[in-house]
Formats: structure tokens, sequence, C-alpha cells
């Protein structure tokens, strides 16, 4: 069974994010164009599940799926779109959860609705703190129901999403 873990921000996560990213570049290759780390963990000061989100953009999405076991070389699951049109998605771990990999092909929507996301956070003290609040309240209150956690932070998360893109765009980035 899986457990709703939240902890304080720790600096391995950069590392951890890095090591991860140099062997995903070796996988995907002349395809791949850049990789974002993603998710709370990327987000110094952000309290978080110590699960790795990594964004590989790729030029080419119909090159990825060829990948699968080179992926799973490296002890990843490919879980294909995993009900996001557009994406290819990747966990490693199982129960003990270390790493996802969301890859999108340039140009996708949700490419700029996370690097906005990580962004806005790292800039917005008080939005930051209610979000990891919010996680740590949701993760003692459901240890070991990860659909409750998810659907608890659902209504944060938009509202901070929504705040995000707009300072996003008011930025110049969309």
């Amino acid at each position: 069974m899986r457990k709703v873990e939240v902890q304080n921000f720790k600096e391995i996560w950069r590392e951890l994010f890095l090591l991860e990213a140099r062997k995903i570049e070796q996988v995907f290759g002349e395809n791949m164009i850049e990789i974002h780390h993603i998710g709370s963990t990327a987000v110094e000061g952000l309290k978080a599940k110590p699960v790795i989100d990594l964004l590989p953009v790729v030029e080419d999405l119909s090159l990825v799926d060829q990948k699968n076991n080179h992926m799973k070389e490296l002890g990843y699951e490919a879980l294909g779109e995993n009900g996001l049109p557009g994406r290819r998605f990747y966990r490693k771990g199982g129960d003990q959860r270390s790493h996802h990999v969301h890859l999108y092909e340039k140009g996708h929507r949700d490419i700029d609705r996370h690097l906005a996301f990580r962004d806005y956070l790292s800039a917005h003290n008080e939005d930051r703190m209610r979000y990891g609040e919010k996680k740590a309240d949701l993760a003692e209150q459901y240890p070991y129901e990860m659909e409750a956690y998810i659907e608890g932070k659902n209504p944060l998360v938009e509202e901070i999403e929504a705040k995000a893109l707009d300072w996003y765009k008011s930025r110049g980035y969309v």
C-alpha cells in the first residue's frame, strides 16, 4: 500500500533530478529538446511528497513509445498518456514511488502549465506556504488514501494554477 508522505523541502531533490535527467537524456537522444524539474520537489521551501517529477520536451512524440524498453531498463513503468492526451507518463518505484516522467512534444500547452505553476510558487511565498500546509494536512488526514489526498488538494491547485498562468502570461512567457 502506498503511503502519502509529505516532507519539508530537501536540497538533495535537485541532485536527484539532475542524475535522472542525464539518464533520460541518453534514452531519448536527439529527439529531446530540454528537460525540466517540475512539481513540488522543484520549488525551494515547498513541502512535497519525495517524488521527483521530470518534464522532458521532445521534437516528435511519435518516436517516444519505441524507447519504452530503454525506460524499463532504468526502472520505469510506461503508462502511455495516462489520462492526458499528448503526454507520455512513466513512473518509477512502484508503491515506493521515486520519480514521475511527464513527457510532451514541443508546443504542448501543458508544458507552460507545469512551468507556470512551479515558477509562480517559487516567487509567491504566501501561496507556496498555503499549498505546502494543505498537502501536509491532507497527508496526515489521509495517510493511505492517495485519491482522497489528490482530491483534497485539487481546488487549491486549480486556484493557484489560474493565478500562475495569468502571472506567467503577464511576464511574456506564454
